[in-house]
């Protein structure tokens, strides 16, 4: 699989089964070592070079909760909403639509951002994508 078939799929295609085990082996099928392959200026290997400018949608997940409509059409300025998740679990850190870590929030002057605590094993993103 080339680069350009990679590029092809848009972003999604970062997260296809297929496509990261071609990325883990470098193209080739045997899997690649530290220092083999063509690199860039930047150590990084060529090939992932085409790879850094495809866009990705990053989304944090608080948590969530199943309503019907009713219960929904209830809510006003002020109301509750009482999330399945626990105040001390980690938030969820998702790219395109897939679980990539965990995280914790943090304030950044006068904004939020997310701190990450964990990252995904990779066996565990590909079998999220398997589901």
């Amino acid at each position: 699989m080339s680069a350009d078939d990679m590029m092809g799929g848009g972003p999604d295609a970062l997260l296809d089964p297929d496509v990261l085990r071609e990325l883990e082996m470098g193209g080739g099928g045997a899997p690649r070592h530290a220092g083999s392959g063509a690199t860039g200026a930047d150590g990084m290997p060529k090939n992932m070079e085409l790879l850094m400018d495809v866009p990705l949608e990053i989304s944090v997940r608080l948590g969530q909760v199943r309503m019907q409509i009713r219960d929904l059409l209830k809510l006003n300025k002020g109301s509750l909403i009482e999330l399945e998740r626990e105040a001390d679990e980690p938030l969820e850190i998702h790219v395109n639509n897939r679980l990539l870590a965990y995280g914790e929030v943090v304030m950044i002057k006068d904004k939020l951002g997310v701190r990450i605590t964990d990252i995904v094993s990779l066996s565990e993103r590909l079998e999220s994508l398997r589901r």
